[in-house]
């Protein structure tokens, strides 16, 4: 549960069993005793950063701790698992009945803070134009030259069964001995490639089906479908329809297969809650592009109000169209609004532009004003600007009104930022 590893690198396992007392059977088997190791080594490596009682009291402070944690191979995946754990406890999460409240945490990265980030500034996919590169370690594929030495005639779909930034540190471990070609985040969408497509993952348990395959990883459980969002499928969809388009594979069920299809799989992904007719739906052009989408500029005439708190600046070369609005953090209710004429009533995705720098806000509160009542996603405008970041998918009632806010009452540090907005009916 905790993810106590024991392997020739890496001994959390057994740092576990020496701090808490308890065996390695026990901290293998028994839920609570592995909670309790998990907790043992983060405080261990707490102590390490010398985090006092007062310290250890602000969740901030215990980024580096999280970031040692993820026994990440890299500095960058060490902040990237780090960041995911921070973007959870922003925008709260519910899963296996636990539920977690958004709290606003402003994350002290230290040393962390200068290390490159894994987003649109890291290296580009070698196979695909939307993706990122993060090279899996070589001790878990086989390298190869296909499709000269295997024709790729299938994809398989997989889910992680954990996080996207573990996944992607789990495949820089030379002794995972597993890998696939590419990793999808299921907040928004993101694709990372590990692999080579002429280079033999090892995905699917079954060496006949590596060599013809590519392999695609999914974050999430498969038993919770909440982790399968829109974005996720969308990407998806427009991965394996690219892949499909260059290898010539034939859009359908018979080579566009989950892992449980492999045979001789032992494996259950992507589970029933994976929703294949819309999945290939997408993959087929039905649904891939919004039926109706809207642009809101902080310029927009009669779309956007702020008070005369919020400046204006250009100074971001990030910035979506001419300019941006800033303004500093303030515990009271003064927001800078879009408005948007909603078509009707329905589900729409909803994202957000702003330019990142080291001093904008690490907790900037979007508000997104839903049917259901206002709902607050906290984003880090330090990191991840200069393109469109999904907020989620949100129920939208019909007709002109403010739908998404940024909001100046964070405990956030830097200035918030009001820049774009995108809404796009599914």
């Amino acid at each position: 549960m905790m993810h106590l590893v024991s392997n020739p690198t890496t001994k959390a396992l057994e740092k576990a069993a020496e701090l808490t007392g308890l065996p390695v059977a026990e901290l293998r088997a028994d839920d609570a005793a592995n909670i309790l190791g998990g907790a043992a080594v983060l405080r261990s490596h707490a102590d390490v950063l010398g985090l006092d009682e007062a310290a250890r009291k602000d969740a901030g402070r215990w980024y580096q701790a999280v970031a040692e944690y993820g026994n990440a191979s890299t500095p960058e995946t060490a902040r990237l698992y780090a960041d995911a754990v921070y973007e959870f406890l922003g925008k709260g999460f519910e899963a296996a009945g636990v539920k977690v409240a958004p709290q606003e945490v402003t994350a002290d990265r230290g040393a962390y803070a200068k290390t490159r980030e894994l987003t649109a500034a890291a290296a580009a996919s070698p196979d695909y134009p939307d993706g990122t590169w993060v090279a899996a370690s070589s001790s878990n594929y086989t390298a190869s030259s296909r499709p000269s030495s295997y024709a790729i005639d299938r994809v398989v779909i997989h889910v992680t069964q954990g996080s996207y930034a573990g996944s992607i540190s789990w495949f820089q471990n030379p002794s995972a001995g597993v890998s696939a070609h590419y990793v999808i985040r299921s907040s928004d969408g993101a694709v990372t490639q590990m692999v080579r497509n002429k280079d033999v993952a090892w995905h699917a348990g079954n060496w006949s089906y590596n060599t013809r395959s590519i392999g695609i990883e999914h974050e999430g459980w498969v038993s919770d479908a909440s982790w399968f969002t829109e974005a996720m499928y969308r990407s998806s969809a427009a991965l394996t329809r690219y892949i499909c388009d260059k290898y010539g594979i034939p859009k359908d069920r018979s080579h566009i297969i989950g892992h449980n299809q492999v045979p001789g799989a032992t494996h259950t992904d992507p589970g029933s809650h994976w929703d294949w007719t819309k999945y290939m739906s997408y993959v087929n052009g039905g649904g891939g592009t919004p039926s109706w989408s809207v642009t809101v500029d902080n310029t927009t005439a009669g779309k956007f109000t702020a008070s005369a708190n919020w400046g204006t600046s250009a100074y971001s070369s990030q910035r979506h169209g001419t300019d941006y609005r800033f303004a500093t953090p303030l515990a009271a209710s003064d927001p800078a609004w879009f408005k948007a004429n909603i078509p009707s009533a329905g589900s729409y995705r909803v994202e957000v532009w702003y330019p990142s720098d080291p001093g904008y806000n690490s907790s900037a509160p979007y508000i997104v004003a839903a049917s259901g009542g206002n709902q607050t996603v906290f984003v880090d405008q330090r990191s991840g600007g200069g393109g469109w970041r999904t907020l989620g998918t949100f129920s939208l009632t019909a007709g002109e009104h403010d739908v998404v806010g940024v909001s100046r009452w964070t405990s956030g540090t830097g200035y918030v930022v009001a820049d774009a907005v995108r809404i796009s009916r599914l």
